[in-house]
């Protein structure tokens, strides 16, 4: 007998099934692999949970209809932890095994294994010597012990060899290792990086640019020990390595880690989530620090790697602020211009050196968001009512959610028909860099026009927040400006993000280059900066998240759908004693179709969130996914999101 769990994203379907197996199929219907049974009088997908001797069901059970492939697709450490991520988050073990399990390809399975790479020598540890603890944590990844650590980056570090040295001090113990980054240029960064180090076919890189094919070749070379090892993006952390012995997060705080599926997990809690139950070690890398990992370290769950401050000081280009007291009054101006004299200053020694100059800006596009002259009222569409932008310096507005053209806008408080720039893109930014510094190469990188390096040389480079190319030996100086537009976001991360976009950028400058921040000397997101303490913000952070009990140390679940299937589902849970409700609010019609989940996108959507503390987490997942199993079953209403530790609250 088999025990089996349907592919199904339906919740009240989300429990294993008992299926008889056929003597000519018991031999490849094995714990793990895919199997296609008969469900509701469908032939569905299935995977098998386990081969047991007897049935607690009663009445009569169906036979499998046949095996998929002979491959098993689960181990019982990535099976135990799909059930985890999915009682987690609130979600299906199906949806989980999607975003773990890439689908079959048949001529992969038939291909021929690659023979593993040889035997790997101990890294040196020296540069690791820089930070302390450092060494220490390299020495017991090579012992095999479970050390979990959050390191902060120097600037200027190159943080693919010493990530890769880890690796290397991981595979020479003879245990696996996963290493999940947010995008694809680190990907191909840390893959330069090990193959300076490793063997030949000693890692492998699990990317969907890979296509289909290569892709579940490279899944299937870990699934069957050929490799030890593997990189690539948030999905790298289901990767079935055997024996794991170290995981590893990069750049926890970008949203690319957050799994825009469901149920909608982040990397760097998977990745908590496997070190404990596997005993492996786990490493927190970044520049900046986030909230979440400032709690792994008070907690004292994790241990701190981080330099000494004569190290840092010296490591650190010298970062300054454009509104601080002294550049007030040696210009006045400072205060309101968007480039004033004191970073004009810096691009220029910078190009005087043929070392480029990084200006970083908020948003791409020309002119991303725009308002009335008179009385500063955001412009928005008639028809949508999302938000107008321009995309040259002579076209007509035009509406970023429904792409309508607005050729006689008129504000709805004053009348007024003239509309003035709020936020300036990359591209209007490069026509004004470009006025400002003639004969000189000016390049942009946003969008879906991204600069993986440059080369060294006097240029400029406009560049939106991760999109800032490599240059081999840094930048000269980096003017990171409008401030004002990231820190004002209404969001609870704002400033956490902020810091983590402006330390990505700085730690792209030479050591002996500048820094400028187009903001208030006097906030402390930029103090942090100044003086290079992204882990001190990040305890503030926490401390100030702690008292008005937002995550990390509470969990939210947000809840989108109708109100009526909101109110259905809330009556249906059992929530805990401490769960409490922080109101609802409508949500905008771009947000309200992504949230319908196959919906039709129309009616009213709001967003409720519940909260309640940390420790009750996991019994609030359970009551969510049991009401949800409830509606699913009884086919009640229309759909409603749940999403655990949103990285958006409203």
């Amino acid at each position: 007998m088999a025990r089996v769990a349907v592919d199904s994203p339906l919740p009240h379907l989300d429990r294993p099934f008992d299926y008889l197996v056929p003597a000519e199929l018991d031999q490849i219907v094995v714990p793990g692999s895919r199997v296609r049974v008969r469900f509701a009088g469908r032939l569905v997908d299935a995977w098998v949970l386990d081969r047991t001797e007897a049935s607690a069901h009663d009445g009569r059970l169906s036979y499998l209809e046949r095996g998929v492939g002979e491959e098993p697709v689960l181990t019982r450490e990535t099976a135990a932890l799909f059930r985890s991520v999915a009682d987690r988050w609130a979600g299906t073990f199906a949806d989980v095994v999607r975003l773990g399990v890439p689908p079959r390809h048949a001529r992969a399975e038939s291909a021929v294994r690659a023979e593993s790479g040889g035997l790997v020598n101990p890294p040196n540890p020296e540069g690791w010597s820089r930070y302390r603890a450092g060494p220490a944590f390299l020495a017991a990844v090579a012992g095999g012990r479970a050390a979990r650590a959050v390191w902060n980056v120097l600037p200027g570090e190159d943080w693919p060899a010493r990530i890769a040295e880890a690796v290397q001090a991981c595979l020479a113990a003879g245990r696996g290792a996963v290493v999940a980054v947010p995008d694809a240029r680190d990907t191909a960064r840390l893959d330069a990086a090990l193959s300076a180090v490793l063997p030949a076919n000693s890692h492998v890189v699990l990317s969907a640019d890979l296509g289909p094919e290569a892709r579940y070749k490279s899944w299937l070379a870990i699934r069957r020990g050929a490799v030890r090892a593997v990189i690539g993006n948030r999905s790298a952390v289901f990767a079935p390595v055997s024996d794991l012995g170290l995981v590893v997060i990069y750049d926890d705080g970008d949203d690319l880690h957050a799994e825009p599926r469901a149920p909608y997990p982040h990397a760097r809690d998977v990745a908590v989530l496997r070190s404990s139950a596997t005993g492996a070690a786990l490493l927190v890398a970044g520049f900046a620090q986030t909230a979440e990992s400032a709690l792994l370290l008070q907690s004292g769950w994790a241990q701190h790697i981080v330099a000494d401050r004569g190290i840092i000081r010296q490591a650190s280009p010298r970062i300054s602020a454009l509104g601080d007291d002294f550049e007030l009054e040696r210009d006045p101006a400072a205060r309101s211009a968007r480039l004033p004299a004191l970073a004009f200053r810096a691009a220029r020694e910078s190009l005087a050196g043929n070392r480029p100059v990084l200006v970083q800006v908020p948003r791409r596009g020309y002119l991303p968001a725009l308002a009335c002259v008179n009385d500063r009222t955001p412009a928005r569409c008639e028809h949508c009512h999302g938000p107008l932008a321009t995309s040259s310096g002579t076209g007509a507005p035009v509406c970023r959610w429904c792409g309508r053209s607005v050729h006689q806008w008129r504000c709805p408080v004053c009348q007024g028909t003239r509309m003035r720039a709020v936020v300036i893109g990359a591209s209007r930014t490069a026509e004004e860099i470009g006025r400002a510094f003639p004969g000189v190469v000016t390049r942009t990188s946003a969008g879906d026009q991204i600069l993986a390096e440059i080369p060294e040389g006097p240029s400029v480079v406009i560049a939106t927040p991760g999109a800032e190319p490599v240059v081999p030996g840094g930048y000269g100086a980096a003017l990171l400006l409008d401030g004002w537009s990231l820190l004002s976001r209404a969001d609870l991360r704002a400033a956490e993000e902020t810091v983590r976009r402006w330390c990505n950028a700085a730690a792209l400058v030479a050591c002996d280059g500048q820094v400028m921040i187009g903001a208030d000397a006097g906030l402390a997101a930029v103090q942090a900066l100044v003086r290079w303490d992204p882990a001190g913000h990040a305890e503030r952070e926490l401390a100030d998240r702690t008292e008005l009990g937002f995550p990390p140390v509470a969990r939210l679940a947000s809840l989108t759908g109708a109100p009526a299937d909101i109110a259905e589902l809330l009556a249906l849970a059992h929530l805990p004693p401490t769960a409490e409700e922080l109101g609802a609010v409508p949500v905008t019609p771009s947000k309200a179709a992504r949230a319908q989940a196959g919906g039709d996108g129309q009616g009213e959507q709001i967003r409720t969130l519940l909260r309640v503390p940390r420790p009750a987490g996991v019994a609030l997942a359970e009551a969510l996914h049991a009401a949800a199993a409830i509606r699913s079953a009884r086919k009640s209403g229309g759909p409603v999101r749940i999403d655990l530790d949103p990285l958006e609250l409203f």
